[in-house]
């Protein structure tokens, strides 16, 4: 989850409210749903929260939140925009890596205190929308040093800048944090910033570029040139986006835009004039959705008027409008995450208070109980625990690299856990692109981030997996999977079955270890693992090659079987 820095102090003065205490603060934050997880050594305050918000990426963001739950703002609100005296032309770009916007904002006025909530909410849009700068990249620029072409014979027409494609050893330029030009291909080998996210560009022919009338200002997307950096005198801003999607880049831009409405800045507009059409941007448009009033009240279980509805909206940052029972809702620019009439029927239920709701049973003429699969995986968690492990609960979702090459496996394979993955279309994040097959390379990486604590290390989970199957209806067999890994100077294949027999014992199963090959474990020291004659799952001991991948000193003995091969006792 993101983590972001608050100063207190600098949350009151945004809001207004300089009557509020630290804890009074906590509690309004809470009821936000951002969840205090300490202080920094400075007093800042840490909050965590789900990455669906990411307009509260930033000090900005959180305090125009509170505004509205304190009800000094309502509705949406739109910046206004002046008319556009810059222009980016896009030409001869890498493909890869096609799109861009900008904007021009004036009169920040920058202090140290802007300037660092700027740089965090630049480093937080990386890391998630902008997914690690692969699909989107900022690039703040101090306007004053940028000298744009003219763009009419009399040089009053506006200012142009070009988003281009460069040669890997084409013009030189001097990088942040360096005192000596260099080369787009120098920079990846020899700037640290550089050699980070080289692999974002290395396999490009031509390298992204933006250039001034003076020259290259900007090597995106991994690092801004020295001569237009931001520091505590700047007052006007160009904020630049590049990436592969056009979508995701101007909604980048459009948080951006209101933190730095919200400092005081002047947003300007930039025309974006590509080959075949031309682009005004930031595009600060309003969407609507729709949601019904019954869906409103049975969602959250409360009986609210008309107005009361109306008025939730409003100080939610919405519009909305009554068409007989459904709401036509007005979202503004920067809240990427309202997809749904769930998420609307979200904001309304956090205006009205999710602690004033309630608690009352269900109108249902039955009572609850565990499922029988529930009880099953209760006991083998209780059993596994009794043999010594520690109980875990992961991610279903993983990455390729991490479900197979990690564990030296290929996918489409017969070998436990090879199968073909559920991959996701759009994923939100580089470390969560598919559901995991198999449970152990979870374990393992739990062992990789814990080689700071003390050995033994036994580790096991009772958790999901699925795999593509044509047989089923849906596409994709989903299934239940038990996984144990024991971490020891000593671990052996035997450690490994005889906490394995002990499991089935205690189920009265009947097992069976026939030899086996597995590309994740060492030849000779693995077996299927057979519950009842039938093949469930396998054992034996890591192979180095996979050991040496997480950065694992000592001998790893594991097994996996499917859950259903005891659900038949």
């Amino acid at each position: 989850m993101p983590v972001v820095e608050v100063d207190p102090d600098e949350l009151r003065e945004l809001t207004g409210h300089d009557e509020k205490n630290d804890d009074e603060l906590r509690e309004d934050l809470f009821g936000l749903g951002l969840e205090f997880e300490g202080r920094t050594e400075a007093g800042a305050f840490e909050l965590e929260f789900a990455p669906d918000r990411l307009d509260r990426l930033s000090v900005e963001g959180i305090a125009r939140s509170l505004r509205y739950q304190y009800g000094d703002d309502r509705g949406v609100y739109v910046p206004s925009t002046n008319d556009a005296e810059w222009t980016v032309e896009v030409t001869d770009v890498p493909e890869s890596r096609p799109c861009v916007t900008a904007a021009v904002v004036r009169g920040v006025d920058m202090t140290e205190g802007k300037l660092e909530s700027l740089i965090q909410l630049q480093e937080k849009l990386h890391a998630t929308m902008g997914r690690k700068r692969a699909k989107g990249a900022i690039g703040v620029h101090d306007l004053a040093m940028l000298k744009g072409r003219s763009a009419g014979a009399d040089g009053d027409a506006g200012k142009t800048i070009t988003y281009t494609g460069i040669d890997p050893d084409g013009d030189r330029f001097v990088p942040l944090d360096a005192d000596t030009d260099m080369t787009p291909a120098e920079v990846l080998a020899d700037h640290p910033i550089g050699d980070t996210y080289a692999d974002l560009v290395s396999g490009y022919d031509r390298y992204p570029a933006i250039y001034d009338d003076v020259g290259l200002f900007s090597f995106p997307p991994v690092i801004n040139g020295r001569r237009t950096e931001v520091d505590e005198g700047s007052r006007d801003l160009l904020v630049e986006m590049t990436g592969t999607d056009q979508w995701t880049i101007d909604r980048m831009l459009a948080i951006v835009c209101y933190a730095l409405d919200a400092r005081g800045g002047r947003v300007e507009a930039v025309d974006i004039e590509y080959p075949d059409r031309t682009l005004v941007r930031p595009d600060l448009e309003t969407r609507t959705k729709t949601v019904s009033h019954e869906r409103i009240e049975t969602t959250l279980g409360v009986d609210l008027s008309h107005e009361e509805v109306l008025d939730l909206f409003e100080r939610s940052g919405l519009d909305a409008d009554a068409d007989t029972d459904t709401y036509e809702v007005t979202v503004p620019p920067y809240r990427v995450d309202v997809l749904h009439p769930v998420d609307l029927v979200d904001d309304v239920g956090r205006a009205y208070g999710f602690n004033e709701l309630a608690p009352r049973y269900p109108d249902v003429s039955t009572v609850g109980g565990r499922h029988d699969r529930s009880r099953l995986e209760r006991a083998i968690r209780n059993t596994l625990v009794g043999l010594g492990f520690e109980d875990l609960l992961n991610f279903h979702m993983i990455s390729e690299p991490d479900n197979y090459e990690r564990m030296d496996l290929e996918s489409g394979t017969d070998a436990f856990g090879g199968g073909d993955p559920v991959s996701i279309e759009e994923p939100y994040s580089d470390e969560y692109t598919m559901l995991r097959t198999w449970a152990l390379p979870s374990l393992a990486m739990v062992l990789e981030n814990n080689t700071h604590r003390r050995y033994p290390q036994d580790l096991a989970e009772v958790g999901f997996a699925a795999e593509r199957d044509p047989d089923e209806p849906s596409g994709v067999a989903e299934r239940r999977t038990v996984a144990a890994a024991l971490a020891r100077p000593d671990a052996s294949y035997e450690d490994a079955k005889a906490r394995l027999t002990s499991v089935a014992s205690a189920f009265g199963a009947d097992l069976e270890t026939p030899p086996t090959d597995h590309p994740s474990f060492i030849d000779g020291r693995v077996a299927t693992v057979r519950l009842d004659g039938e093949a469930a799952g396998v054992v034996g001991e890591l192979h180095p090659r996979v050991l040496v991948e997480h950065d694992l000193e000592v001998p790893v003995a594991a097994f996996e079987f499917d859950l259903a091969a005891l659900d038949r006792q």
